[in-house]
This record gives structure tokens, C-alpha cells and sequence, in this order.
């Protein structure tokens, strides 16, 4: 189990509100001028909002869980070997602002703010802020997961969509970062789906899966923050998940081997076939 209680769930989702509240909605359609910049290349960006939020929110958990981890993702940037840190803590935190920067910077309103509690490298809670909404996906190991108001009362279950034939799934096939020629098969697969999107950011993404309102994801890249809240959420809500070759997601210490969501094997390895396979 988790050691998080239903207090101590709504305690750390409050944290996310209140940030995202001082720090991300402010700045929402009102950058100033200078304060998008990049990291990486054009698909990385990083905003004030970004810091900001950060800052605030690992002060906040520092405070509210004395002697945890907090691994945020600008920290991480600035700081790679802070993700060391993961697999042993005691607690640890991982935290993602502002999921899905480049809508955020171009006004477009699809983003959230997420963290993930580990204990000794296992993730043990999640939460996927919406700041528009003003609503948080939350999970616990072995608790469910569901979607809480600002009280922190749930809202709605949350449950994985029915399994169903790949001409019938709904998916979203985050192709950007797969390397050659691995790119090109997926993307020309991806029409054997009943339809596939991307939104540009993944908080919303698992929330779609976890809730039913898409059958799968795909993702390649595997930063525990972009990642490790939406798989525990998913999983929560009755769903399966691997990597591509279908080994368990160690959210602690994988960054690549592509990771595949679905409402069960089965339906896993049928998308993984119908992608994927020859």
C-alpha cells in the first residue's frame, strides 16, 4: 500500500492548485517578452511559469514531507544526476509544472501540472493537475484512481475504456521522438486505428486513456516526470502498460524502451502488432 491517506492525497493535490493558482495562470496568454526560451531544441521549451511553479512546489513538499527527494524537471535539466536519487529515497517526488510548455507558451489551453511519490524507487501516488479545469486526476497504489475537486472530494471514478479491435481503437501515438526508420513504420500504421491524435502533452493524454475516452498510448521518451504519474493513474483505473518489448515500466530508472498503454495484455498486444510489429 501506499501510506497515502485520502488527507494526505488531497494535501499534496492543494500544493499543485495553489501553484498553478500564484505562479502558472498568471502568466497564461501573458509571457512577458524573454520568457519562453529553449532547452534542447524546438520540441523543449521551458517558460518563467515553469521555474516559478517548480520553486514554489518543492518548497512546498520539502516542507509538508521533511527530508524527501524532489526531482523536478527544470532541476533535472540543469542537474541530471538529482534523478540518481529515485530508486533508494525513502520518499521521493517527482514533479512536472507545466506538462505540456510548447501549448502553454502558444496560449493554447492543454496543459497540467504533475508529481509522483515513490518510496525505494516504487511510485506509490500520482496526481495530474488541470489548471482550467481546476480538477486533479489523483491515484494510490492499491486505491483506485479518480478525479477530485478543489475539496478534494472525487468527482469520478476513473476506469480504462472496454478492450476492442484495433480498428476500432482510439489512440494517441506520440511518434515526435521515435528514432529512423522506427518513426516512419509507426506513423504509416497508425491509420489501422480507428483515429490517433496527439495533444502535446501528456497529463492530458493519460487522463484521456485512464478515463476511457482512448483506448491506447504509445510514448517513446520516458522521463519519470512526464510518465510516471500517468502510468500509476492508468493502472489504477483497470489498465496495462509496457514497454515496447514488453517488459514492466520501472518508472525510477527507465528513460527509453518506449512504453505502450492499453486496457489489458491482450489488447496491448495487439496494438503492439499493429504498430510495431512486421
Amino acid at each position: 500500500m501506499s501510506n497515502f491517506d485520502t488527507t494526505t492525497l488531497h494535501e499534496v493535490a492543494t500544493i499543485l492548485r495553489d501553484a498553478a493558482r500564484a505562479e502558472i495562470m498568471p502568466r497564461f496568454r501573458s509571457l512577458a517578452a524573454g520568457a519562453i526560451r529553449t532547452k534542447t531544441g524546438p520540441l523543449d521549451l521551458v517558460t518563467d511559469a515553469d521555474e516559478a511553479a517548480e520553486r514554489v512546489i518543492t518548497a512546498a513538499l520539502q516542507a509538508r514531507f521533511p527530508g524527501c527527494v524532489v526531482v523536478g524537471e527544470e532541476a533535472a535539466s540543469a542537474d541530471p544526476t538529482i534523478l540518481d536519487g529515485l530508486a533508494e529515497a525513502p520518499l521521493a517526488f517527482v514533479v512536472d509544472p507545466v506538462d505540456g510548455t510548447s501549448n502553454f507558451a502558444a496560449g493554447l489551453p492543454t496543459f497540467g501540472c504533475m508529481a509522483a511519490a515513490f518510496r525505494q524507487g516504487e511510485v506509490v501516488a500520482a496526481w495530474i493537475h488541470d489548471p482550467l479545469g481546476d480538477d486533479t486526476a489523483i491515484a494510490a497504489a492499491g486505491q483506485g484512481a479518480w478525479i477530485a475537486g478543489p475539496d478534494g472530494v472525487p468527482r469520478t471514478r476513473l476506469r480504462v475504456a472496454d478492450a476492442a479491435p484495433v480498428g476500432r481503437m482510439l489512440g494517441i501515438i506520440s511518434y515526435a521522438y521515435l528514432e529512423e526508420p522506427r518513426r516512419s513504420h509507426v506513423a504509416a500504421r497508425m491509420a489501422r486505428l480507428a483515429g490517433a491524435w496527439i495533444l502535446r502533452c501528456a497529463a492530458h493524454e493519460y487522463r484521456l486513456v485512464a478515463g476511457g475516452a482512448a483506448h491506447v498510448s504509445l510514448y517513446n521518451r520516458l522521463m519519470p516526470w512526464d510518465h510516471a504519474p500517468g502510468w500509476l493513474i492508468h493502472r489504477e483505473a483497470g489498465g496495462y502498460a509496457a514497454r515496447f518489448d514488453g517488459s514492466p515500466y520501472d518508472a525510477a530508472r527507465h528513460r527509453d524502451g518506449g512504453l505502450i498503454l492499453a486496457p489489458d495484455r491482450d489488447a496491448w498486444a495487439a496494438i503492439h502488432d499493429a504498430l510495431l510489429g512486421d
